[in-house]
């Protein structure tokens, strides 16, 4: 059987500005591409804004990033065990915040403090073996938001467990995604959409929605019907390509913060979400829960819907979320 994966194309606007071109751009960024696709009146309008919009993704993976030794990320987390907080920027405390509100919410799923065990795995999946137990159990101790610790009078910050690593993969595309796009909604621009690997945001000012399509893997096929939005973000997640093979059993790139391990669920998520931030931390999360628990997520969260395929026993099964039916194309 043909494995379905859900990764988001953008196909078109259902229409155009009688005075607005359609225009692209895209740079690598954050590890992979970053697009923007808006209308605007004339290319050079187009090119100022779209340019501003990616000095502001420039500036802010300069704070979030895990691979930059001396991002404000990295250096706090030097900072962790030492029991004083630390002063951290404006842009910093605000997707601090949001993301001790996700791992509350998803209760652990997605944890902003597993950078310590993604490196561990990202190790592992280079060198095919599974990390050591005993190196595993003691990175897992640093492990858990709760060990993260906020002052919201001084916008500070102190980690209580040494060794703990805060990582953001798991939102940071989706929130820059939605700053570039109310950056360039302030510009003026009505309509205008970021692809930032995968996790999209957008936004549009009339009543014509983003035309969205959703792929069959292998193949230059669409699954029938469009995700049609407007005002929203949408992200996937899954493991069909990204993967390992350790001693005949297939484990994610995906981490699950509670084993330090892959998650081995052959499992594919969309969510649309309000936000490009709560999308992607959404499909993060739901990557990790099981069906039950992931579905339970998404209703108790507003304006949130999820679209699941997982294969089981060598067959697709599929789940959704009650209000998805509502944004695929009649």
């Amino acid at each position: 059987m043909k494995q379905i994966v859900l990764i988001l194309l953008i196909i078109s606007s259902l229409s155009t500005y009688s005075q607005s071109k359609k225009y692209t751009f895209s740079q690598p960024k954050m590890g992979s591409p970053l697009n923007i696709t808006l209308y605007a009146d004339g290319s050079t309008k187009a090119h100022q804004i779209a340019t501003e919009a990616y000095k502001i993704a420039d500036s802010l993976n300069l704070i979030y990033s895990d691979y930059l030794e001396n991002s404000e990320l990295n250096l706090l987390s030097k900072k962790s065990g030492i029991n004083e907080f630390t002063k951290v920027s404006l842009a910093l405390w605000d997707i601090l915040n949001l993301s001790i509100k996700a791992s509350q919410q998803s209760k652990g799923a997605y944890d902003i403090t597993v950078g310590g065990i993604v490196k561990l795995w990202r190790k592992a999946r280079k060198e095919k073996a599974l990390p050591e137990k005993n190196i595993l159990k003691k990175t897992l101790q640093n492990v858990g938001y709760q060990y993260l610790i906020v002052d919201s009078i001084t916008h500070s910050v102190k980690l209580l467990q040494p060794n703990t690593q805060l990582d953001l993969g798991g939102i940071a595309k989706g929130y820059v995604a939605q700053i570039m796009v109310d950056f360039c909604r302030k510009e003026g621009i009505e309509k205008v959409l970021v692809d930032a690997g995968g996790d999209l945001a957008m936004v549009s000012q009339d009543d014509k929605p983003w035309k969205i399509g959703v792929t069959i893997p292998n193949s230059e096929e669409l699954i029938p019907r469009y995700l049609i939005l407007q005002n929203q973000a949408v992200a996937t997640s899954g493991n069909m390509y990204q993967f390992v093979e350790i001693n005949g059993k297939r484990y994610s790139h995906i981490v699950n913060p509670h084993t330090g391990l892959g998650v081995t669920h052959q499992r594919n998520v969309t969510v649309i979400a309000p936000d490009g931030a709560t999308a992607d931390w959404l499909a993060t999360a739901c990557s990790v829960l099981s069906v039950k628990k992931a579905l339970k997520l998404i209703k108790s969260l507003p304006n949130c819907e999820l679209l699941m395929t997982e294969i089981q026993k060598e067959k697709l099964k599929i789940w959704q979320s009650e209000g998805f039916e509502g944004y695929l194309e009649k």
